[in-house]
């Protein structure tokens, strides 16, 4: 048991793990757009034009951008880098040292970020959505940037030029569990510049994003979910047929 505490306390003073450094902020709900071919095709947009720059999605080809409506033209015009072709794997040419030398952990492959964040806080897509939506000003960290759900997180704000620069504020309140403590809570955000969208604008973007990411996690889900029902309902069927056949066949037993 003492071995196994040992072996906790170091993974979580490993820098960059999500486990040192998540909060209990509360999670909003994002919005899904996975059924909507359009709000997935500009979250494929903004996921290539700023974070394809360091994060990659090796388990993911541009082919496969086809399945939301994007022809090969398409994405060789708009999605694609010099050097990449439509058959490749979404990678990054940034190499892992030197990712981790800039930003103090290498930035994680989002192939499956939408399944993997999720928690009992809520899903993925919640953590993700609200994530992206949180960040504010900070001076005091290597990126000038801050993150209410990932605090001190190595990971600048990549779509402040999209939301704006904003200043967190807090106030210093009586714990309710302990009044002899004062925690730190948070309450709001200040705009300090405008950005290139207005907020609900900028919220929409990021819902895109989410959903192409959510998508992205699993091409097939659509697939899954339509075939999903044609099977219960075959089950069902199937069901009282042999409900009905075992009462006929005993029924002159009994």
């Amino acid at each position: 048991m003492t071995l196994l505490k040992k072996l906790i306390a170091t993974l979580l003073l490993v820098p960059g793990l999500v486990l040192a450094a998540e909060s209990t902020f509360p999670l909003d709900q994002a919005p899904d757009h996975t059924k909507d071919l359009a709000a997935l095709q500009n979250g494929a947009r903004l996921f290539v034009n700023y974070c394809l720059n360091c994060h990659s999605a090796s388990s993911m080809r541009y082919n496969k951008l086809k399945d939301i409506g994007l022809t090969e033209e398409q994405i060789k015009d708009n999605l694609l880098f010099t050097s990449d072709k439509v058959g490749d794997m979404m990678t990054v040419s940034m190499a892992p040292k030197d990712a981790k030398v800039w930003f103090g952990a290498t930035p994680p492959d989002l192939s499956v970020i939408a399944r993997a964040k999720a928690s009992g806080e809520g899903s993925g897509p919640d953590w993700l959505y609200t994530y992206l939506r949180t960040f504010y000003k900070d001076d005091t960290r290597p990126t000038g940037w801050n993150n209410l759900v990932f605090p001190n997180v190595g990971m600048p704000h990549v779509l402040w030029e999209l939301q704006g620069v904003r200043a967190a504020k807090f106030e210093d309140v009586k714990d309710p569990h302990d009044h002899t403590k004062v925690v730190h809570k948070f309450a709001g955000f200040e705009q300090v510049t405008p950005g290139k969208m207005t907020a609900l604008e900028y919220d929409k973007s990021v819902a895109d994003l989410v959903s192409f990411m959510t998508w992205m996690a699993e091409p097939a889900q659509t697939t899954r979910k339509r075939l999903g029902v044609w099977v219960l309902l075959f089950l069902g069927v199937f069901m009282v047929i042999t409900w009905r056949l075992n009462a006929s066949y005993w029924k002159n037993v009994k």
